[in-house]
């Protein structure tokens, strides 16, 4: 059965604030959210645990989420190559579907190389989500409504990985690992289940015929446009810094500060500061513009980086929030301009931006764990920092960049 309808694109373009179809589109796609972070970040709250039971270091560990996170990179293009002439909801369904098995088989891998392996496995398939998901709504959301949407998606995506943190962190009390990683799966089933059941079907989505010529030429034409060069560098830089902090903090958290690994699994809950700014950030552009907005959050994630080097369990909680809740508005503020600078070939401006946003997770992540084995704390938050001036040099050249072109483009 298809998800697409056809309808008079000159008078109808898209589903409108206020509308049935429209809250079944925001509720589908937040579960779609809820599911896919869910899935892909369950095992970074374990990372203490699994380093301890079994007898691997901190850095090997993260490989269970950077090997997820990797091979979810490099198939993001190809799964939005697909959704070009198979239509995003149905390529939506399949991959989270597929991923929400394959996550119910993880717990029981045989050792660590299967573990990753299959994580490895299980981020591929899940790619097929965040490749199609902003395109959906993008195609299918009235422009007037977009923003709205997109925040709130994003505000699924913060709660997904708070999820993914929380539920194996507290099922730690109780049961082993590998069961606790065994009820994260069972909660992305079951949001997958929710986001099939809600989701409306495509009316302005219009297949097109796959050309691996034309949409390398396409993407190839995204990379040109130098403010969406400079949007893709403040994914791979912003992401990477990220998760490379939360990958490693809760290492902190118990050696430093005394924490048990489920009250650093509650130190995940500072991602409900990024569910509130992700859905507030369309207010922040509107008032600030898209420009000063960026340089604003990208300012605040500097600051409270360097907060986080005093050796205060308090201070550091109080920077982690509002870390947390700009790098989550950057987030929504810069792919809320991907949709609206890329006005033709939306997928692959899209994939591209997710592309560079989650190999930035990977490998960035990946790296800050070398460092991390071999350096001091206050080196490590050093070598962040130094990633994030980048970023700040990076949204001064956006800001620049959009008010040269304010007649052509929005701001």
């Amino acid at each position: 059965m298809s998800d697409v309808t056809t309808v008079d694109a000159g008078t109808y373009r898209g589903m409108e604030r206020g509308s049935r179809s429209y809250l079944r589109a925001v509720l589908a796609m937040l579960a779609a959210g809820l599911a896919t972070f869910n899935s892909l970040y369950c095992t970074q709250a374990l990372l203490p645990t699994m380093t301890a039971e079994l007898g691997i270091t901190p850095f090997e560990s993260a490989l269970t989420v950077s090997a997820a996170t990797g091979m979810l990179a490099l198939c993001i293009v190809p799964a939005s190559i697909l959704s070009e002439k198979f239509g995003r909801g149905r390529v939506l369904i399949t991959s989270l579907a597929l991923a929400a098995v394959v996550g119910l088989i993880i717990p029981f891998a045989p050792g660590v190389v299967a573990l990753i392996a299959l994580r490895g496995l299980q981020g591929a398939l899940l790619a097929g989500a965040p490749a199609v998901a902003m395109t959906w709504l993008s195609e299918e959301i009235h422009p007037r409504d977009l923003g709205r949407a997109m925040g709130l998606y994003i505000a699924g995506n913060t709660v997904g990985g708070l999820m993914g943190r929380l539920i194996p962190a507290g099922l730690l009390e109780f049961t082993h690992w590998q069961f606790a990683l065994l009820g994260a799966s069972a909660a992305t089933l079951i949001f997958t289940i929710i986001m099939v059941a809600l989701l409306p079907k495509q009316k302005l989505f219009k297949p097109k015929k796959i050309s691996l010529r034309y949409e390398l030429s396409a993407m190839a034409s995204h990379w040109r446009n130098p403010h969406l060069a400079l949007l893709f560098a403040t994914a791979f830089v912003g992401m990477g810094t990220f998760v490379s902090l939360y990958n490693y903090l809760g290492f902190r958290m118990i050696e430093q500060f005394g924490l048990s690994e489920v009250l650093v699994g509650a130190v995940f809950l500072m991602y409900l500061s990024g569910t509130w700014s992700s859905a507030q950030a369309g207010t922040l552009r509107q008032k600030l513009g898209n420009g000063p907005t960026v340089i604003f959050l990208a300012v605040t994630m500097i600051v409270s980086m360097v907060a986080m080097a005093v050796d205060s369990f308090w201070v550091t909680i109080v920077a982690l929030f509002f870390f947390t809740a700009a790098f989550f508005a950057l987030h929504s503020s810069a792919s809320g301009w991907i949709g609206i600078i890329a006005t033709k070939d939306r997928a692959e401006a899209s994939s591209m931006y997710l592309f560079c946003y989650y190999v930035g997770s990977s490998a960035v992540g990946w790296f800050s764990g070398i460092i991390f084995t071999h350096a001091s704390w206050v080196v490590f938050v050093g070598y962040l920092t130094v990633l994030l001036c980048g970023l700040l040099a990076i949204t001064v050249a956006l800001a620049r960049l959009a008010r040269a072109e304010q007649p052509a483009t929005v701001s």
